[in-house]
C-alpha cells in the first residue's frame, strides 16, 4: 500500500519496436493530449490485468470496442448482456 504523500518512483526503460507502431502510439497520444508513455502503460495494464474492466479510463471507447467485437448481436441482445454483467459484478 502506498502512502498518499510519496511520489511513485518509475524506472526508465528503452524500448525498440516497429516504426509504424511508434507513429500510431504518438498519434493516439496527441489525439488524447497525453504523453506516449501513458498510452503504452494503459496497453500493458489492459493486457496483463485479468479484470480489465476495472481500469477503464474511457468508458465510451470501451463500450464501442465491446460492441465491435459482438456485431453479430442485435442492440437489444447486447444491452441485455451488459445488464447481466452488471448483476454479476454487483
Amino acid at each position: 500500500m502506498r502512502m498518499t504523500g510519496t511520489p511513485l518512483k518509475k524506472e526508465r526503460w528503452t524500448l525498440t519496436f516497429d516504426k509504424h507502431l511508434k507513429q500510431e502510439v504518438i498519434a493516439a497520444a496527441r489525439k488524447r493530449g497525453v504523453y506516449p508513455v501513458q498510452i503504452l502503460e494503459e496497453l500493458v495494464r489492459e493486457k496483463f490485468n485479468p479484470f480489465g474492466h476495472t481500469d477503464v479510463t474511457d468508458p465510451t471507447a470501451y463500450v464501442c470496442t465491446l460492441r465491435r467485437k459482438s456485431q453479430d448481436m442485435t442492440d437489444e441482445e447486447f444491452i441485455a448482456e451488459l445488464k447481466r454483467w452488471e448483476k454479476v459484478t454487483s
